[in-house]
């Protein structure tokens, strides 16, 4: 694995995290592999909840080289699959969960659909970590101070990124570029209700939002043969200017994980002159996504399509 090399705020300044419960999905690879390996050698219990498990087993084996004495487990999870979320917070054993770290996501070439008839993008993307962050809010609130990180993208606030609740799955024209930053804004959306709507119900447990910035991970397996060039890790040298290393892009969702000093709704992302790449600082919310009545709506339609209702007005 490529370390980092971005200055800055590191896992190492939060502290020993043995005692606490994360849940990582989108483990096996990239940014989640490496969020995995950060809180395994900060010492946290980790649970790597993956798509493709015999990719997890392999990522937990490369985790237990760096954490020998990390407890660690792979469990099967589909984003994509209301039926395995609902499974996957049935199975999973842990009374209280300290983290819970939303990564797993899709860049979808072309329309398609989810098991339950979802948009590709919208629904592994959205719907699939709100419904699983419904189902595990009671781990959550058993947890002392319990954390909720959604990973959004840059790209919620280009000109793409717009919540139409009149297509919002895309059913009336698909483009790769809309679909993504629309199910990305979609994201960021949700954090920022989510932690207005714990903080009113008087939760202990907090959302907070990162975005890793221009990063050489395999989301772009199904796009353009160009833009897999141009984020391709054997080119890092020429193209480090706007894209870095998984281990670079996973630092701003640790520290919405794991900084003392964050609170609930800050979001993090790079901190360099191009805001694709450096250290994780906090980073301006998208506009849209701060306005409670777009959130509303959006919590609203969320919990219609998905069945999961919780922190309902």
């Amino acid at each position: 694995m490529v370390r980092s090399k971005a200055r800055g705020w590191t896992p190492e300044q939060a502290g020993s995290q043995a005692g606490r419960v994360a849940v990582v999905t989108g483990a096996n690879s990239g940014i989640g592999l490496e969020t995995a390996l950060a809180l395994a050698v900060a010492g946290a219990s980790v649970v790597l909840a993956c798509r493709n498990t015999e990719k997890g087993a392999a990522a937990l084996a490369r985790i237990a080289e760096a954490a020998p004495d990390a407890e660690l487990r792979v469990e099967p999870l589909d984003l994509a699959d209301l039926a395995s979320i609902g499974k996957f917070a049935a199975r999973l054993p842990e009374p209280a969960v300290d983290l819970l770290i939303n990564n797993a996501g899709v860049m979808a070439s072309a329309s398609g659909r989810t098991a339950d008839g979802f948009e590709t993008d919208f629904g592994t993307n959205f719907l699939g970590p709100f419904a699983l962050t419904g189902l595990l809010l009671d781990r959550l609130a058993a947890a002392p101070a319990a954390r909720v990180v959604t990973v959004g993208s840059h790209t919620d606030r280009t000109p793409a990124a717009r919540l139409d609740f009149g297509d919002l799955q895309s059913e009336h024209g698909f483009r790769t570029s809309s679909a993504y930053a629309r199910s990305k804004l979609a994201v960021t959306t949700f954090m920022v209700e989510l932690d207005r709507r714990l903080a009113a119900a008087g939760s202990t447990t907090r959302a907070l939002g990162a975005h890793p910035g221009g990063v050489r991970t395999g989301i772009l397996n199904q796009q353009n043969r160009l833009l897999r060039i141009a984020f391709d890790e054997r080119l890092a040298r020429l193209t480090n200017w706007f894209s870095q290393s998984p281990a670079d892009g996973a630092r701003p969702i640790l520290r919405a994980a794991l900084d003392p000093a964050a609170h609930g709704g800050d979001y993090f992302g790079p901190g360099g002159w191009n805001p694709l790449v450096g250290p994780p600082v906090r980073v301006p919310i998208a506009r849209p996504a701060q306005d409670p009545v777009l959130g509303g709506r959006l919590w609203s339609a969320a919990e219609e399509l998905t069945g999961v209702r919780y922190l309902s007005e």
